[in-house]
């Protein structure tokens, strides 16, 4: 079984193991608790997101590590099937990560499904840009207490140091296409 089959908690307590760190001492470099830690290494609750996020960057890793599998071939590929994207999503929200294996990657590029009702939930804030167009249905982004009502067809550009979320209070599937720098993801 590779690192990489195994339940996210799991993994996390993997990784945290062979760096040598104690899960008060994650805690106090994430800005997570103890228990919260604790929970998600038992594979008692999935992360958020930014959850991870706090805890990957602790480790030194990004999503995209995180959720690949060790690429065997020399050459990043040029052609990703469907069934290679990696699914980073949470809280009903689904974003296919689109990774080519390469890691000297500059740009990451995501597929976003938002059923009705579902949301990206807390604020998410992470250096970088980030660029969506919606190709079908309705979102609400809202950035730094504003909120923009965006339909398909219509893009945003936004400075993800600001704290952002996304919520589909519509009763269509919204999907959207999106681009981030830096590969955070």
């Amino acid at each position: 079984m590779s690192e990489v089959s195994l339940a996210p908690g799991k993994r996390l307590s993997q990784i945290r193991q062979q760096l040598g760190l104690s899960q008060r001492r994650v805690a106090e470099l994430s800005g997570l608790t103890h228990s919260a830690i604790s929970t998600i290494e038992q594979d008692k609750v999935s992360p958020a997101i930014s959850t991870l996020q706090k805890l990957l960057k602790v480790y030194g890793l990004s999503l995209s590590e995180f959720f690949a599998e060790p690429e065997r071939l020399d050459q990043p590929k040029v052609v990703i099937d469907a069934d290679d994207l990696i699914e980073i999503g949470s809280q009903g929200v689904s974003m296919k990560l689109v990774h080519n294996g390469s890691p000297t990657r500059t740009l990451a590029m995501m597929l976003e499904t938002y059923p009705p009702g579902t949301t990206t939930g807390e604020k998410i804030k992470h250096q970088g840009e980030e660029v969506g167009t919606l190709l079908e249905g309705e979102i609400v982004l809202t950035i730094n207490g504003q909120s923009y009502s965006l339909s398909a067809g219509q893009s945003y550009a936004i400075n993800t140091g600001i704290p952002h979320s996304f919520s589909n209070t519509s009763t269509r599937v919204c999907r959207i296409v999106s681009a981030h720098t830096p590969t955070t993801f």
